[in-house]
């Protein structure tokens, strides 16, 4: 979709577009909600891969913008430089803009994928049993409220913690090679 925001094809470009700004102007929960039980009725689909369908929509409209604005975001003369050397549009992208795109678009796709997780928490309104689902669970049969929130926050903290420091070390050992 990232791509295809950029490309010359205005069916394609006009479709990617419509894509991101439908997703990206309406709550997670809402699309979950429709995934679920209207596309899902009709499909027949479990409520795991409603919930998996409903993120990975969700979170593919906001890596298309990331990635767009990656790609855009290297000098014209980068792809100047490329033609001039006889490479076609293929090796251009390939071998020029997409490796140093991606060393500018990990951050932000690192604090997605980041984000990811903990928007994953919404699909327990689907009774998908996830860490806040299971949470309520223990709460229900305990009445540990504060207790069990505080466990499900550490939780997901050091979940997101860990990768946060993985993602700081990729970061790291990309910026080496400038």
């Amino acid at each position: 979709a990232g791509l295809a925001r950029l490309s010359p094809n205005p069916a394609l470009r006009n479709l990617a577009i419509t894509y991101v700004e439908l997703i990206r102007g309406t709550p997670l929960l809402v699309q979950i909600f429709i995934v679920y039980f209207f596309i899902g009725t009709v499909l027949n689909l479990d409520r795991i891969v409603a919930g998996i369908g409903a993120l990975a929509l969700f979170v593919g409209a906001y890596i298309a913008e990331i990635i767009r604005a990656g790609i855009q975001s290297i000098a014209k003369g980068q792809t100047e430089a490329a033609r001039s050397l006889g490479m076609s549009a293929f090796q251009n992208m390939a071998y020029i803009v997409l490796p140093q795109a991606f060393k500018r678009v990990l951050p932000p796709l690192a604090g997605q994928f980041i984000s990811l997780i903990k928007d994953s928490s919404l699909v327990s309104v689907i009774a998908i049993t996830d860490l806040t689902k299971s949470g309520r669970e223990i709460i229900t049969a305990s009445f540990a409220t504060f207790e069990i929130w505080f466990t499900v926050a550490l939780l997901y903290l050091v979940v997101t913690s860990v990768l946060s420091q993985l993602l700081f070390w990729l970061e790291r050992r990309f910026a080496r090679s400038d």
